[in-house]
């Protein structure tokens, strides 16, 4: 489907700050049409006059809908719908007398003009759905007195407010709770959302005849409230903010909108949304983050412990083979030290592979063997691993790059070694090339004696599900292995 972007460009003469200004109120749109228990659509007027894009469409959550397709993207000529032409042509809500009928459903339609700076810049039919239309209960009337407040602000410019979208990705909506206040910041109407909302505040009363801001002071610590300013500004419904408060049992966040229908704010309505169980499974996720991380940082200690005693034995037995199986024991065990110390500092269970890559280079250039100077050039990335790929692959990576150092170089000189990776379509390909003499004719890695290669075979197969081919390189000297295996998807 078009974006309402490339409508804007491909069809009307609107500026950038018109496209921004209705891009804030089909941000906050879902409001209006919840209020109104009616679908809204955005409809552009085409610059050669010719009639109207469908930009935007939203469906309410409080009702039934008006639409049983999406209209956005649709054209209607002028003369189609006299509605609205005569809404832009009179710069004002017209109102059709009466319902159109859609596959058996009669429909209320009105359109009101969306004003910026002076002019009309677009329309916005309400579209309401009357087969759901019974006598009012208090909470609706409440709430089409107050959309009808909003939609006089969309034809007067003074809705979307020239503020910045909340940060709050659980932002209130109005079914949450729903407090309308007058202009003193009185309590006219609460819903009883809104009411049980602060009942888990302590209230014992009833909401209405309250001032909300007084209330919400006694109800809420000091020490708890957010700035005077926007606790003030946002209960007391003077300025189009949100702001969250607490307790030691409850959390709420409340988002404010003030009502200038005709330019002069006559009150405000206030979206509450009870968040006590959300911020609790919040602070026992950090608690569960907190305490894997503390469990992979004392899993590196002792890692780092034990390669530290087996560096110390081998420093004490007279044997070269021994010595050297110590050593490369050393070496493996600070490979999975390296994954736990990595994944000690993330916020999840995926690491950044690239730079365990990166530092295992590093790692095989400090302990090449005698007059071999090595150097690793990766290209390519593996973006983020599970633990349980990271690990495994680690291990291998440094089987791989330390027997290409050992068995590639037997002559003192320059080791240049090349990590080429490919990651899409669920699976990862990691290719490392050496320049140096080569595997011997007729290896057969099935058959190999080396223990590291072996260790990298088996654990390409079990623990990664995937294929290791070891070979000679047909462009240049040197030898190649070769690594696919499956991952989750980037």
């Amino acid at each position: 489907m078009p974006t309402l972007t490339e409508l804007v460009r491909s069809h009307t003469d609107l500026d950038e700050d018109d496209i921004a200004w209705l891009q804030r109120l089909q941000a906050d749109w879902q409001i209006v049409a919840d209020l109104s228990f009616a679908d809204l659509v955005l409809w552009l007027r085409d610059r050669r006059g010719e009639g109207f894009w469908a930009a935007g469409q939203i469906r309410p959550t409080t009702s039934a809908t008006a639409y049983g397709e999406d209209v956005l993207g649709t054209f209607v000529p002028m003369g189609r719908r006299a509605l609205l032409d005569q809404a832009w042509e009179s710069d004002r809500l017209v109102r059709e007398g009466d319902p159109e009928w859609r596959e058996d459903v009669p429909v209320r339609v009105e359109a009101i003009p969306v004003r910026r700076a002076g002019r009309t810049i677009a329309l916005v039919a309400r579209n309401t759905n009357l087969l759901g239309v019974r006598t009012p209960s208090r909470l609706e009337l409440t709430y089409l007195q107050t959309a009808s407040d909003l939609t006089q602000m969309i034809a007067s410019g003074y809705f979307p407010a020239m503020v910045s979208r909340s940060d709050h990705a659980d932002t209130p909506r109005v079914g949450d709770g729903f407090i309308r206040l007058d202009r003193a910041g009185v309590v006219e109407y609460a819903s009883p959302n809104a009411l049980s909302a602060y009942r888990r505040f302590g209230l014992s009363g009833d909401l209405v005849g309250r001032s909300l801001v007084d209330l919400s002071r006694e109800l809420v610590p000091p020490r708890r409230r957010p700035d005077e300013e926007t606790f003030s500004a946002v209960l007391g419904g003077r300025a189009q903010r949100d702001t969250e408060i607490d307790t030691e049992n409850a959390a709420l966040i409340a988002r404010a909108i003030p009502l200038r229908p005709s330019g002069d704010r006559i009150g405000a309505i206030v979206l509450v949304r009870d968040v006590t169980d959300l911020r609790r499974r919040d602070r026992e996720l950090i608690t569960k983050d907190a305490t894997i991380r503390e469990i992979h940082h004392r899993v590196k200690n002792n890692l780092q412990t034990v390669a530290a005693l087996l560096r110390l034995q081998s420093r004490r037995i007279d044997s070269a083979d021994a010595r050297e199986a110590l050593d490369e024991a050393v070496r493996r065990v600070g490979t999975i030290a390296l994954v736990h110390e990595t994944l000690s500092q993330a916020s999840q269970e995926n690491v950044d592979f690239d730079e365990i890559a990166d530092r295992l280079g590093a790692m095989v250039a400090d302990v090449s063997g005698v007059g071999v100077s090595a150097r690793l050039h990766r290209e390519g990335s593996f973006g983020d691993l599970h633990s349980d790929t990271a690990t495994p692959l680690a291990m291998v990576l440094t089987e791989l790059l330390q027997n290409a150092v050992e068995h590639g170089y037997p002559e003192p000189g320059y080791a240049s070694l090349r990590l080429l990776v490919e990651r899409g379509r669920g699976r990862l390909r990691v290719v490392v090339e050496d320049d140096g003499q080569g595997l011997p004719d007729g290896f057969d890695l099935a058959t190999s004696t080396n223990l590291g290669l072996s260790i990298a075979g088996t654990l390409v197969a079990s623990e990664l599900g995937g294929r290791l081919r070891l070979g000679n390189r047909q462009d240049a000297n040197g030898a190649r292995a070769v690594i696919d295996i499956p991952v989750e998807k980037a």
